[in-house]
């Protein structure tokens, strides 16, 4: 077990700036700045273990004024259940195309702070470097965490993927830079992979497909959305009988 890393002064005060924004205190200008710092902090290599043990799946459900974050950690070996938390929280902040992180960090962070596992990795529902400031909610959420993320999102944001097919992946590109990958099964809509933080392009690839086995989308985030729209749903029967 390695200790837990000291932050930099800069890393102090964007984590504060980030909390923040979360608290209400919202400016779109100030929201694209601390992007653009926290993209300059993602690591594009792998610093997670060769031998993974566990692998988690994040993911988000709002009912009214609530989101309800929730994380499942699953056995890399097996796909069989760890644990499973979920959080609610009041949402604060809006819907902004492409600042999407900001709303869903609170969430999501409010779960994973329940877990007594610790994933070598997160599968987030939700674009990592395949974004226009590169730094989409699994780059967000692995800077702030310190943590190896992967994003694994159903639908392209920004780039074009490249018709060569380079084995079972095709690459997402925008200009002249490779940003993550499509994978598809024969027959389904593709998902589109990249880096989140502290993972090689290749390794998220390899980690997203041994984690999808019967479905489309990889089973550790399959089950944090299940969990997460329980959550909505028990949320809005509740609401429903008053």
């Amino acid at each position: 077990m390695h200790g837990k890393p000291r932050k930099t002064g800069q890393a102090k005060d964007e984590e504060i700036e980030s909390q923040n924004m979360l608290r209400g205190k919202f400016s779109v200008k100030k929201a694209r700045q601390l992007q653009l710092r926290l993209a300059k902090r993602v690591i594009r290599e792998d610093k997670l273990p060769k031998r993974l043990r566990c692998v988690a799946g994040v993911d988000v459900a709002y009912a009214g004024d609530w989101s309800i974050g929730a994380v499942a950690v699953l056995d890399y070996s097996t796909l069989s259940v760890v644990e499973t938390q979920k959080a609610r929280v009041k949402t604060s902040f809006p819907y902004i195309p492409t600042l999407l992180s900001f709303r869903e960090i609170k969430p999501t962070r409010a779960a994973i702070k329940k877990l007594k596992a610790s994933p070598d990795v997160f599968l987030v529902d939700a674009q990592g470097i395949a974004h226009p400031y590169r730094l989409g909610f699994a780059s967000h959420l692995g800077v702030l965490l310190d943590k190896p993320t992967i994003g694994v999102a159903k639908s392209l944001l920004c780039g074009h993927v490249e018709s060569k097919n380079m084995g079972s992946w095709s690459p997402i590109m925008d200009k002249d830079e490779v940003i993550g990958a499509a994978i598809a099964k024969k027959g389904e809509k593709p998902i589109y992979v990249s880096i989140g933080h502290k993972v090689s392009l290749e390794r998220a690839i390899r980690i997203v497909k041994r984690s999808t086995i019967h479905h489309r989308i990889p089973e550790p985030i399959r089950l944090a959305h299940a969990i997460a729209n329980k959550g909505k749903r028990k949320l809005n029967r509740s609401v429903m009988k008053f």
